[in-house]
């Protein structure tokens, strides 16, 4: 006999022995009958009679449930869709929805997007919360896979604040949240970009005993991805591994991605063998992950490669691919190139889209083919495509970077004839390019236009143009902006999130808030806080600090950009390497060495940035200039030692200092610049800074011992190193030393102006040194001088005269 037969059977008797109500029995037995009848009947046709029995029940049964616990074993989730597309009214659809929730075997993906349309529809919200009352008034728990339902059509329409209240009022009907429910609210939290609050939501269901599965770190790692915290990614990564979870292709995709935006390209490479050998075929989204991001790093090269190994497993270059590759080739320079593969794409009748021609686009007007990139539009509107606004903004900036201000105004003014509006880009496009040409009062206009037009400036914005303010020398205007984008649209809430008990600090505060609220069931005040801070205005970033500090020291006052440096800091930003740069520049040229070192203690204190070459460069000048040649040498040794890598440099680096100390200084550049060799980066910097700086100082031992070591060891002296030394030699009288640096200097070829020469021969001349002046003068002419032009009439007296 038929499964459905036997339950046929045994349905009344069963619930003669559980105690059912006789209306239980009733419609149970019915059902049961029914189903009995159409058991010769196609499976079609069986299942439109229980779903019409079940309609029955929910038609005429006010808590439907028990009934409904009954026919359990003989519903199918086919029957379930059938009887959400027919139910009465949208609260008996939540509700039964809420019952199949809790019967694994009726779970389905198209029962759970049914639900969410009916809730979409005008009433449906209000009709499952008087559904969730009538629960909660009778003891029926309510499944979280209902809640995951309700919050995803919060979400999809678009009502996040919503859907997040409703995770918090879980626990009020008796629903304990269950993964999916978690990762539903996960997926909104990356979604509105407060992957703080994702962060923090994970937490608590990791403290709750509530496992993640993998869809929990692919929700969680894409969402770090987006917000550049790659390395957070990867150690998200890793604690999937350590709970277990098997990567996915998915999941392998996502960790590819994150490498390659970390510029970790070997890593991803390594990954992807690896992703093979575990037998995880990688799919078209994974092979274009890896393209793009060796082709976003310049690895153009590198990516045709591994275009040709993902060919061998079967890859086929798509539109994906191809946008990629002319992408990568227009970036790296090589137009003609990325040209031929677009040729190459038609050929193969691989259709363009908007996003393929707005590359092509930006790659033309990047060489200045402004008008070839306007054919493109053409060529759009015959294949049927509308430009967007990305690809007008692309061609908006390319006018504007050659200077057609008056084209880029009438292409602004044309994207709305295309059901296309201009954006925040758009204005931010023009805003910069009218501050390059100068026009600030015209870029201020469009500022202030943007607000009355609905379209709110973004950081860049104001970036742009607060750069154009202080550019055109208007600091005072400049600083009013910048305070009018600090206080946003909401100052109440700045004043809250800075003053007070609660003060907000700097993100470790905040996050450390959205932990305790979270944890406390608060979630729905942790979401309206991190969304209050991200709407109450556009908050500066260190890019606008930097412009600002940068605009005060040009501007000779160095006091104020000390003072916003030190503002920076207590708003709870985090200086970058062009702060502590454009800051301590700012300083050497005003002679404040001392504070310029300060800042960079502060620097190395942060942990945040380490100062490169230039940085180090900058104050290894500043102090030979003012003869600290010591400290000079002493502050790149210390720069030498933060970037060491192998041991042997630093036992070269350690060496070095002993040496230094002992006052060995040829053996300090020899050991230095082997070092040098080894690392590939040889050079006469810093060494012929050093020189000079020992000129100036007047310590011309010093000098000539760095020129030696320089000249012993393969690497070439500098012309201005030449001519401080040569000068300065000859004030202490050491002339032989100056011939043999002036020949040095004939040998490399360098020419010096008429002063270097000249004086060195006049002074060979006063010191009773005529047959070394001359054979000078005969090495200078065969070198190309004309000593004739070159020498002064008074020298030529002492050259040639008794």
């Amino acid at each position: 006999m038929r499964w459905a037969a036997v339950v046929a059977n045994k349905a009344p008797s069963l619930l003669r022995r559980m105690g059912a109500s006789p209306l239980s029995s009733f419609y149970a037995a019915a059902a049961a009958a029914e189903v009995e009848s159409s058991i010769s009947a196609p499976h079609d046709a069986w299942e439109l009679v229980i779903s019409e029995r079940v309609l029955t029940i929910l038609h005429t049964v006010p808590s439907f449930e028990p009934h409904l616990d009954f026919l359990s074993p003989i519903l199918t989730h086919h029957v379930v869709e059938e009887v959400l597309a027919d139910a009465p009214t949208a609260p008996f659809a939540f509700r039964f929805f809420s019952w199949v929730s809790r019967q694994r075997h009726l779970r389905s993906w198209v029962s759970h997007n049914r639900i969410i349309s009916i809730l979409r529809s005008p009433g449906g919200f209000d009709s499952a919360w008087r559904a969730l009352a009538d629960l909660g008034r009778q003891g029926v728990p309510v499944a979280p896979a209902a809640f995951a339902a309700l919050i995803s059509a919060y979400s999809a329409s678009g009502m996040a604040e919503k859907a997040v209240e409703s995770f918090g009022r879980m626990s009020e009907f008796g629903s304990r949240p269950n993964t999916f429910a978690y990762n539903t609210l996960l997926r909104i939290f990356v979604d509105q970009d407060v992957i703080l609050l994702a962060l923090a939501i994970y937490n608590h269901m990791i403290k709750s005993d509530c496992r993640p599965n993998r869809s929990t770190f692919v929700i969680l790692m894409g969402g770090l991805c987006n917000a550049g915290k790659t390395e957070d990614a990867l150690a998200l990564f890793d604690e999937m591994l350590q709970q277990d979870i098997s990567p996915s292709t998915m999941v392998y995709t996502v960790f590819l991605s994150s490498l390659c935006k970390a510029d970790r390209l070997d890593d991803a490479s390594r990954l992807l063998d690896s992703m093979k050998q575990d037998n995880y075929r990688p799919d078209s989204i994974t092979y274009h992950a890896l393209l793009s991001g060796f082709c976003k790093s310049g690895r153009i090269d590198e990516a045709f490669e591994l275009l040709r190994k993902f060919e061998d497993d079967g890859f086929t270059l798509g539109l994906s691919g191809y946008g990629c590759l002319i992408d990568g080739l227009f970036k790296a320079g090589r137009f003609e190139e990325a040209c031929r593969r677009y040729g190459e794409m038609l050929e193969k009748n691989v259709a363009p889209d908007c996003r393929l021609y707005t590359t092509m686009i930006r790659g033309y007007t990047e060489v200045g083919k402004v008008e070839e990139a306007f054919s493109f539009l053409s060529e759009m509107g015959g294949r049927g495509l509308v430009p967007d606004t990305f690809c007008y903004n692309t061609l908006i900036k390319g006018l504007c970077d050659v200077g057609h201000l008056d084209r880029a105004r009438s292409l602004v003014l044309e994207i709305s004839q295309h059901d296309r509006f201009p954006d925040s880009a758009t204005y931010t496009i023009m805003i910069c390019g009218l501050c390059k040409e100068g026009l600030v009062d015209e870029a201020r206009n469009i500022f202030d236009e943007m607000e009355r037009l609905g379209c709110v400036p973004t950081v860049m914005t104001f970036n742009a143009l607060i750069d154009g303010l202080c550019k055109a020398g208007k600091l005072e205007e400049a600083h009013i902006l910048f305070y009018k984008m600090e206080m946003g649209k909401n100052p109440s809430l700045f004043l809250r999130l800075s003053q007070g008990a609660d003060r907000i600090r700097d993100s470790n505060s905040l996050r450390q808030l959205v932990e305790e609220l979270c944890g406390s069931g608060h979630v729905l005040k942790a979401y309206r806080l991190l969304r209050g801070i991200i709407d109450s205005g556009v908050v500066p970033d260190v890019v606008t600090y930097n412009t600002l500090i940068d605009g005060l020291c040009k501007a000779g006052n160095t006091d104020g950009a000390m003072k916003l440096f030190k503002e920076l800091h207590l708003k709870g930003h985090s200086a970058d390497a062009v702060t502590y740069g454009t800051l301590m520049d700012g300083l050497l040229k005003v002679h404040r060495e001392d504070e310029a070192l300060m800042v960079l203690q502060h620097m190395l204190r942060s942990g945040r940035s380490r100062p490169g070459v230039s940085i180090y460069g900058m104050l290894t000048r500043a102090l030979c200039r003012k003869k600290k040649v010591s400290q000079a040498v002493a502050l790149w040794l210390d720069h030498l030692w933060q970037a060491r890598g192998a041991p042997e440099d630093a036992e070269a680096i350690v060496a070095a200092r002993k040496q230094f100390a002992e006052g060995n200084l040829g053996e300090v550049i020899g050991g230095l610049v082997a070092m040098d060799r080894r690392r590939g980066v040889a050079g006469p910097f810093p060494y012929t800074t050093w020189l000079i700086g020992y000129c100036r100082a007047h310590k011309v031992d010093e000098a000539l011992a760095v020129f030696t070591a320089l000249t012993e060891s393969g690497v070439d002296a500098t012309p201005p190193s030449c001519v401080h030394l040569i000068n300065y030699l000859c004030r202490k009288r050491r002339l032989e030393a100056a011939v043999d640096v002036m020949l040095y200097a004939l040998e490399k070829g360098f020419f010096f102006m008429r002063p270097v020469g000249d004086r060195l021969i006049k002074t060979l001349c006063a010191h009773s040194k005529k047959d070394a002046a001359r054979e000078l003068v005969r090495r200078m002419q065969l070198a190309g001088y004309d000593m004739d032009v070159y020498l002064r009439t008074t020298t030529k007296a002492m050259l040639y005269g008794n």
